[in-house]
């Protein structure tokens, strides 16, 4: 089968190291299901694998890609929840948890082998390419808004990084569940798409927001770490995802402390989360935004999109 896949590491240019061509196909296993992939979404997860980041030699070659939707053997239409392990479904009770990509071959291919569990009916009324956006941006921007952070309608956030997928996705999920969302970009462009989205303020990193938010996404890093702590109010939460930037320097623990704030990380979250979340897309009409759509012998373009750091919303590879 094709696949895009990492065939070496590079720190310097992860993009050389990814390459697309036949791939075995994935081998049946007990409790494990094989899906044909109809459309995957890329992650900067995938960025980072190819830098080294999470990946080893040893493990190479490696097929990427976190999120999947796509066709069960039964015929039905399913959503692929990326993580394994953790709950043993599939795996073993003792399985550590991972993401797909990492332990087991990932989504950029024209099928992919996970434990049947993880396949989560799609509604009809998504199509293939929004579905596939869900399963890690989506997923995870709504366990930080709703869980890591606990926001409630009425309530206040500021999103760091406007562009990306977690941070459109967080944009749009919680405006659409009545918070009042502020956001951040270097970009005019992504500023004013934001506010498209339902943000009520867009702003350059760095600048003061009118008063300080109940809480704040964080998937940047060094580059907003600053400007995330002195914009949340005492007591508030930081929840965070990622740090694309790198890890902050200096973590401003006095500020932590003194102000009670809460730093609360995320990973992914559950099925039942996907499946809540695709429930509230269709009942409210909201859908993720897509940047633009590769074929899957084009996964290097897909790639190289995200790297850049050009793209507001998801990219998304067909099968």
């Amino acid at each position: 089968m094709i696949a895009a896949y990492a065939a070496r590491l590079s720190p310097d240019d992860p993009v050389s190291a990814l390459e697309v061509g036949d791939r075995p196909e994935p081998e049946p296993r007990e409790h494990w299901s094989t899906v044909a992939v109809r459309a995957a979404s890329i992650n900067h997860h995938d960025v980072w694998s190819l830098k080294g980041v999470g990946l080893t030699e040893a493990q190479l070659p490696m097929i990427l890609g976190c999120d999947a939707a796509g066709i069960a053997p039964d015929g039905t239409e399913v959503v692929v929840h990326g993580v394994v392990g953790a709950d043993g479904h599939g795996v073993g009770p003792r399985e550590p948890r991972s993401i797909l990509s990492e332990r087991y071959p990932g989504t950029l291919a024209e099928r992919v082998a996970v434990p049947t569990a993880n396949l989560v009916p799609k509604p009809p009324e998504l199509s293939f390419e929004e579905a596939s956006c869900l399963p890690t941006a989506w997923l995870t921007a709504y366990r930080m808004l709703f869980h890591g952070a606990d926001l409630k309608p009425g309530q206040s956030v500021l999103v760091q990084g406007a562009g990306g997928g977690v941070a459109s996705a967080a944009i749009a999920l919680g405006a659409a569940a009545g918070l009042e969302v502020h956001t951040t970009s270097r970009s005019e462009a992504k500023r004013e798409a934001a506010l498209a989205l339902g943000a009520v303020g867009a702003v350059e990193p760095g600048t003061r927001l009118p008063t300080r938010v109940d809480a704040v996404i964080e998937t940047v890093g060094r580059a907003t770490w600053k400007h995330s702590i002195a914009s949340v109010r005492n007591g508030g939460t930081i929840a965070i995802a990622g740090h694309t930037t790198g890890d902050p320097e200096p973590a401003l623990l006095t500020r932590v402390f003194f102000h009670e704030l809460r730093i609360q990380g995320v990973t992914m979250g559950t099925r039942e989360d996907l499946a809540a979340i695709m429930s509230f897309l269709v009942r409210t009409g909201l859908r993720p935004t897509i940047d633009s759509t590769f074929a899957l012998a084009d996964a290097r373009d897909a790639i190289a999109r995200v790297a850049s750091g050009d793209q507001f919303g998801k990219v998304v590879v067909t099968v």
